[in-house]
C-alpha cells in the first residue's frame, strides 16, 4: 500500500530528474550517468570512485580533505572532476550535485571516540552533511541517493544477529548522528520522493585504510604493528566480536543500491553475516604473517559495543547481494597491500 502523497511526490521529484537529465552542460548533452562520491578521497570513497571509473561513469568527488587523502585519488585525478568543499556547505552542495544522476554519500567523521570528545563537530559533518547533501540532491532531480550508515545504531543490545527492524539504541554522539542521517533519507523519500538507499556498514576493512590515525581502525593498526613487531593492544578482554567486512564487498552492495528497483526508501545491513572476535583476529593476522603477536589489554572505550553480527537477508532479497571475498581472504589481499606500501617506502628512503 502506497503512503499518502508518495505518489505526488515521486512523479514531481521524477519530472525534475528528468528535466535535469535533458539539461545541457557546456554546450554538449549529457551522455553517460554521472555519480558524485561525497568523501571521495577516503578509504571507502576512493574504492567506490574507482569501482564507478571501471564501471563506466562519470565521476565527481566532494571532500575537504579533513580525513580524506589526495594519495588516495592521485591515481584518477585526471579522469575524474573534484570539488573541494564540506558537504555542509549548502552552496558547495548545491553545486556538486549539479547534473548528478546518482550521490553515493560517504562522507563523515567515522570515529565514535572521536565523537565523544568533540560532539558538536560530528553532529555538524554528518547530521547538517547530510542533510545538506539530501536537500541539494532534491533540488536537483538526482535519482537516487544512497547513504552510509552505520551498524553502531543498534548499539549494545545482545541480540545477533542484528536484524533491522531491531529497535535502534546508539551508545554514541557518532551512532545518534549517522541514525539521524537514516530518519532523514526516509523522510526525503516520503515528502520529496526522493528515492534514498540507506547501507549500514559493519567494519568495513581493506587496503588505504589509514594505521597511523589516532582512530585508526584496528585492522589496518594491527597489521603495522605486526610488521614492526610492535605489542597490539587490545581494549578490553579481545572477546568483543566484529562482523568484518573487505572493501569489495562493500563496493558490490552499494552498486547494487543504485539501480535495486525495490531497494527505495529501505535501509538495510551491508556485511558478511559471520563474526570473529578480536582475539581470533590478532591470531589469523598472526598466522598469515608468520609473526607471534605480543597483546596488551586495557580497559574497555566508551561507548564501543560488545559484539555485532548483521542479518544479511535483507540486502540478499532486495539488492542479489552475496558477499563475494571471505574474512580470511580480505585480510590477505590486505597484508599484501601493506607489504608492498611498506617496500615502496623503504626504496624511497
Amino acid at each position: 500500500m502506497k503512503r499518502p502523497g508518495a505518489s505526488a511526490a515521486l512523479s514531481k521529484h521524477w519530472l525534475k530528474y528528468l528535466q535535469a537529465r535533458n539539461d545541457t552542460r557546456g554546450g554538449k548533452r549529457v551522455g553517460k550517468q554521472t555519480v558524485l562520491v561525497t568523501g571521495g578521497a577516503g578509504f571507502i570513497g576512493s574504492h567506490l570512485v574507482d569501482r564507478l571509473l571501471k564501471d563506466g561513469f562519470e565521476v565527481r568527488v566532494l571532500d575537504d580533505f579533513f580525513s580524506g587523502k589526495r594519495a588516495n585519488i592521485a591515481h584518477v585525478l585526471d579522469r575524474i572532476e573534484l570539488i573541494e568543499g564540506s558537504v555542509a556547505d549548502v552552496d558547495v552542495a548545491a553545486r556538486a550535485v549539479e547534473g548528478v544522476d546518482y550521490v553515493l554519500h560517504q562522507a563523515a567523521i567515522p570515529s565514535v571516540p572521536r565523537s565523544v570528545r568533540e560532539p558538536l563537530k560530528s553532529n555538524h559533518a554528518n547530521v547538517d552533511g547530510t542533510l545538506a547533501m539530501l536537500d541539494a540532491a532534491r533540488n536537483a532531480g538526482v535519482r537516487r541517493f544512497i547513504y552510509a550508515a552505520s551498524s553502531s545504531a543498534y548499539g549494545d543490545t545482545p541480540t545477533l544477529p542484528k536484524v533491522e527492524t531491531m529497535a535502534s539504541d546508539p551508545r554514541s554522539p557518532y551512532a545518534v548522528a549517522k541514525l539521524a542521517g537514516e530518519g532523514y533519507c526516509r523522510a526525503f523519500t516520503r515528502v520529496y520522493g526522493l528515492e534514498t538507499v540507506a547501507l549500514r556498514y559493519f567494519n568495513v576493512f581493506g587496503p588505504r585504510q589509514d594505521p597511523e590515525s589516532e582512530y585508526a581502525a584496528v585492522i589496518p593498526k594491527f597489521i603495522l604493528a605486526l610488521m614492526e613487531d610492535r605489542p597490539i593492544t587490545l581494549h578490553g578482554d579481545g572477546e568483543q566480536s566484529r562482523d568484518f567486512t573487505f572493501i569489495d564487498n562493500n563496493l558490490e552492495g552499494n552498486r547494487l543500491a543504485m539501480t535495486a528497483p525495490e531497494a527505495s526508501g529501505e535501509v538495510m545491513n551491508l556485511a558478511c553475516g559471520e563474526r570473529f572476535t578480536l582475539n581470533e583476529l590478532v591470531a589469523m593476522l598472526a598466522e598469515i604473517m608468520g609473526k607471534t603477536p605480543r597483546v596488551t589489554y586495557i580497559e574497555s572505550r566508551t561507548g564501543d559495543v560488545k559484539h555485532s553480527l548483521a542479518d544479511i537477508s535483507k540486502a540478499k532479497r532486495l539488492l542479489g547481494y552475496e558477499p563475494r571475498v571471505s574474512f580470511r581472504e580480505g585480510l590477505e589481499r590486505t597484508v599484501e597491500y601493506f607489504r608492498e606500501l611498506k617496500s615502496v617506502e623503504r626504496k624511497g628512503a
